[in-house]
């Protein structure tokens, strides 16, 4: 499990690594995966904790990847600009990262408040 940064777009959520990180290479053998997130503060008593599932495909589609660069810099600002390149996303450093988008199959939802609760979607 690692944390990473992720945008969601036209129902799937995007996520980028570098081609020789252990999540590509995981991807490479078995593309199902599982992503979490959580939202609101640091409180155990707040916010809402997200687990989807789903397979892992790769991006190369250049328009696409255009307008995902740009949702990843909205979101995360400046230190997160891309270019696109060579079916990826580029930046100095790391070079070229792979970028792939993950369309939920079930997805699980914790809440934190008063009353805890849980809730499962299937897609």
């Amino acid at each position: 499990m690692t944390p990473l940064l992720a945008v969601w777009q036209d129902g799937a959520l995007y996520f980028c690594t570098g081609p020789t990180e252990r999540k590509a290479r995981n991807l490479a053998n078995n593309p199902h995966c599982v992503l979490t997130t959580a939202t609101g503060g640091t409180s155990l008593h707040e916010g809402l904790d997200l687990v989807i599932e789903g397979d892992a495909v790769r991006v190369t589609d250049s328009a696409r990847l255009h307008r995902l660069a740009d949702a990843y810099e909205s979101k995360y600002g400046s230190d997160w600009r891309f270019e696109v390149r060579d079916g990826g996303f580029f930046s100095e450093p790391p070079g070229v990262v792979l970028v792939y988008e993950v369309v939920p199959s079930t997805g699980f939802g914790f809440g934190r408040s008063e009353a805890y609760s849980q809730t499962r979607w299937r897609f």
